[in-house]
């Protein structure tokens, strides 16, 4: 059967910067444009552009939709204020993770009076497991929209990525607070999402706009942010930065048998909320201990570790698996993550990394990495 990958919007503008095109969840994305280590650099101290536009979008809405988003997902979204966002999982009944997402409380100026609404963003992977899972869920009151085909996702992230989005806005950028958001003209473009969120630990924007506008808008600030050296930035180097920062990435460091608790994920795990899907069995993770946790660990030796190693101890007894590992461009070393026997799991601890029958020599270490 032959596999038709989907295309971003964006797919002629990375054709043309000559990016190296993979396939990733179900779309074909670029990797890299001028290379990995170079790419990272670049928004560790410039600014980079990234399509990101694989993500799913799903607006939640009604009078119910809080109490619904409240049962689905491990926050507490009854915080937030119309323009903040947050960051959240999904448990899955079985003490796992559905998937991390954001969510975003918009403005209710185009629903009716008692009603709220919610964006919620998850993963490329995990979109049509994340629409059937909340759909499969009690939905009086609410309304469920999928808007992923329609919206177009850049996330602009560096240092100077303030400076190369105020040439093309009049919001002011650096008043906005980390997790808010807002919505404006951007590049001559109405009802820009403008989002002070990223996944890079470098600072930044996320950018959402309808598809039909994403062209101009990504052309719009690659010429801004001329001026401040920007680079188009592919899914390589953005994995690399998600993981000197000690953030998780589904399908590696989280998944269906993974739970919040032993993910370090308790501060995104808000109990006093009340009632939500898996609360009573995580509940009991957080008052009883787990027996391992995802761990961040530095490698002493210049081989990266690998998805899937095994983690041994000092009599080479299996005492967990590697979930992420890379070679640091900022540190120039072999960092990596993965879950241990909660007994090793101290900073400190000395661990090795079964590479084939030969072992290399890691320590335990405090997330993140910078």
């Amino acid at each position: 059967m032959l596999l038709i990958m989907k295309k971003t919007p964006l797919f002629d503008q990375h054709q043309a910067l000559g990016a190296k095109m993979v396939n990733f969840a179900g779309y074909t994305m670029p990797v890299s444009y001028s290379g990995i280590l170079k790419e990272h650099q670049n928004v560790r101290n410039a600014l980079g552009i990234f399509d990101v536009s694989h993500m799913g979008e799903f607006i939640l809405s009604g009078t119910n939709a809080l109490d619904l988003l409240q049962k689905v997902t491990s926050n507490d979204a009854s915080r937030l204020k119309i323009g903040d966002a947050q960051y959240s999982c999904m448990p899955n009944g079985k003490g796992g993770i559905v998937d991390d997402l954001l969510v975003y409380r918009l403005a209710q100026n185009r629903y009716s009076e008692g009603e709220r609404a919610y964006m919620l963003v998850v993963n490329a992977s995990n979109m049509e497991k994340d629409w059937k899972w909340i759909e499969a869920q009690p939905m009086s009151g609410v309304r469920l929209k999928n808007i992923s085909n329609q919206t177009a996702l850049m996330a602009v992230q560096g240092p100077l990525a303030t400076q190369a989005l105020q040439k093309l806005t009049e919001i002011h950028l650096e008043e906005m607070k980390y997790y808010t958001f807002r919505k404006g003209t951007l590049a001559g473009v109405d009802n820009v999402l403008i989002s002070a969120t990223g996944y890079t630990g470098a600072g930044g924007f996320e950018l959402y706009v309808n598809e039909k506008n994403a062209t101009r808008i990504w052309d719009a600030v690659m010429e801004a942010g001329k001026e401040f050296g920007i680079l188009p930035i592919g899914l390589g180097a953005r994995d690399t930065l998600r993981l000197e920062m000690g953030y998780c990435l589904y399908g590696n460091d989280i998944d269906d048998s993974t739970s919040p608790i032993e993910a370090g994920l308790g501060w995104i795990t808000k109990f006093k909320k009340g009632s939500f899907i898996d609360r009573e069995f995580l509940l009991q993770h957080k008052k009883e201990g787990v027996e391992r946790k995802l761990v961040g660990f530095l490698v002493n030796g210049k081989r990266p570790a690998r998805q899937g190693y095994p983690i041994v101890n000092t009599q080479g007894n299996v005492i967990g698996r590697v979930t992420s590992g890379t070679k640091s461009p900022s540190l120039g070393k072999c960092i990596g993550m993965g879950y241990v026997a909660t007994a090793f799991s101290a900073v400190g601890t000395k661990i090795w990394i079964d590479v084939k029958g030969k072992k290399m020599e890691a320590t335990v270490v405090k997330r993140p990495f910078l």
